[in-house]
């Protein structure tokens, strides 16, 4: 969450006087008023709305709610220019493989404009962007920019620039470890033989992202009119609705749009593009799920109110909104719309108890359990990257078919995010001693489900660093405690070192699998202790 701080007097300009009645609808927008004063107040915005952190974006999307301007925004794109091209290379692939742009033309900047667009640029960094990991954003002066431009990878003594507000020429190296804004996005790039850099037509480096810009064509000034503006990372999708808040944030700054032709190897595409994203809603499921008895024509009143066209049973939406990804996410802004203080709670009609089932009683006692050994609980996605699937060879996948993120397969075991989190945690303390209890899956090859997948409640433990020794002494600790008794049979498996791997059984079935990663397993993820992990069915522990 992102704590959001407007002059009133710049936000009253926007959406009118702020009177108590405004301030307690601005609280049932979803976006709660943590202060208020006679020069600024301060609004808190929730992850899933990062196309309200800036000014404009947050008035333009509450003044549809107050129905002063209802329905879908339209901005007005102009077509690229001579020039107005970005040549992407294959060098970036293997390390920020995606860029989209767009040119901002004819903003009258002042100091204020200036540093909103900052403070929205190094929000959506840490919200969207995951502290830079996923994505980087750049806004430049088009003045000090020689068109076209190419996104591409160099070796790092190939690099060479004065990064922002430094007064020396270095190379990336030496930014990476005498920069302060180096030094604090390093590991983004450590490991890596090539560097990504956007170049000018005349050799200029405009930036290194996720990094940093170049102090002489990086920086925006009062004299700026005109910017460039890039998007860089590892989704398309992401990159183009972050390009997208941008760019009508600029806009609401009476700046003109124009798209760049972005020129990858095998395609070309145009961006930015803000057709709206169309998707089918049953007012049936909107009743259901609200509880209410909501008509056909009071959704073409309440979804313009969220900024939404409603039109035939099907929902435009704003190629800026980031959140929506589910029929139950425009249902969530209907019930926005329709005034959460005027839905009245109701106690089921039912005429049974509620108690905690045995299953989840014990999972609760094995997580006690575990906590009490000093191991840290953890909780994944039941979704996988194709490149996790990828490192640790897994077969027969299951796909989702149309997937709104990177996210597009089940998971079949835990090992798998879990080693995900390890990578991502290499450079914080050690020991990291992790377990999860969740759902894997996989297919169901005796036809006993009707959906074709199986289910099944796994437990997962980690032991980073940790050895075969390590990890049995945390399964003897476990089953004596539950009052099992198991054995140990030598076994193989293609992510562990043979000769220090078993498979766990209880009586006479096979449970599990445990012991020592295998050491390409740990290089694949960039882990850099020894570690090892076991894996069972949590129900082959009652």
């Amino acid at each position: 969450m992102s704590n959001v701080t407007f002059l009133r007097k710049e936000l009253e300009s926007l959406i009118g006087k702020i009177t108590k009645d405004v301030e307690e609808k601005i609280s049932l927008f979803g976006t709660p008023l943590e202060r208020i004063s006679d020069d600024e107040l301060e609004v808190e915005i929730f992850p899933n709305r990062p196309d309200l952190l800036s000014l404009q974006g947050y008035a333009r999307s509450f003044n549809a709610f107050l129905g002063k301007s209802p329905g879908l925004a339209r901005y007005t794109i102009h077509k690229p220019e001579d020039n107005y091209t970005i040549k992407i290379f294959n060098s970036v692939k293997d390390v920020r493989p995606f860029t989209v742009c767009a040119i901002v033309k004819n903003i009258k900047f002042t100091d204020e404009k200036i540093k909103s667009i900052i403070d929205l640029q190094e929000k959506l960094h840490f919200t969207v962007g995951r502290n830079r990991k996923k994505l980087a954003i750049g806004v430049y002066p088009l003045e000090k920019i020689t068109l076209p431009i190419r996104y591409e990878a160099r070796k790092p003594k190939d690099i060479r620039f004065i990064p922002l507000e430094a007064d020396r020429e270095m190379d990336a190296i030496q930014i990476l470890t005498s920069h302060p804004t180096g030094r604090d996005y390093a590991h983004l790039l450590e490991g890596k033989e090539l560097f990504p850099v956007f170049v000018d037509a005349k050799n200029k480096i405009l930036s290194m992202p996720p990094i940093i810009n170049s102090h002489d064509t990086g920086k925006v000034s009062l004299n700026t009119t005109d910017v460039f503006v890039e998007c860089s990372g590892f989704d398309l999708l992401v990159l183009q609705k972050t390009l997208a808040i941008i760019c009508t944030t600029l806009a609401d700054m009476d700046g003109k749009i124009y798209q760049m032709i972005l020129d990858y190897t095998n395609r070309k595409i145009i961006t930015p593009d803000f057709t709206p994203e169309k998707m089918k809603i049953s007012i049936n499921n909107v009743n259901k799920l609200l509880g209410l008895d909501i008509k056909e024509k009071d959704l073409e009143k309440l979804l313009p109110k969220m900024g939404y066209e409603y039109k035939n049973k099907t929902v435009s939406i704003p190629a800026w909104r980031t959140d929506i990804l589910h029929e139950v996410d425009i249902i969530e802004d209907i019930a926005i719309a329709y005034g959460y203080d005027k839905i009245s709670p109701a106690i089921p009609n039912v005429s049974t108890i509620g108690e905690e089932s045995k299953e989840s009683k014990m999972k609760s006692f094995i997580s006690e359990l575990l906590i009490g050994l000093g191991l840290l609980e953890i909780s994944t996605y039941h979704l996988i990257k194709k490149q996790d699937a990828e490192q640790n060879n897994l077969q027969d996948m299951i796909e989702l078919e149309n997937s709104k993120t990177e996210y597009k397969y089940l998971r079949q075991d835990l090992v798998t995010p879990g080693l995900r989190v390890l990578s991502e945690n290499k450079d914080n303390e050690y020991p990291q001693e992790l377990f999860e209890i969740g759902t894997v899956f996989s297919l169901d090859k005796k036809n006993k489900f009707e959906t074709g997948i199986k289910e099944t409640e796994n437990l997962c433990i980690l032991a980073c660093p940790g050895n075969f020794t390590k990890i049995k002494q945390v399964l003897d600790s476990l089953t004596k405690n539950l009052g099992q008794a198991y054995s140990l049979e030598e076994s193989t498996h293609h992510l562990l070192i043979d000769g220090r791997t078993a498979v766990i059984k209880i009586g006479e079935h096979r449970a599990g699998i445990m012991g020592e990663l295998h050491p390409e397993t740990l290089k694949a993820w960039g882990i850099k202790m020894p570690t090892s992990y076991l894996e069972l069915p949590v129900k082959s522990l009652f």
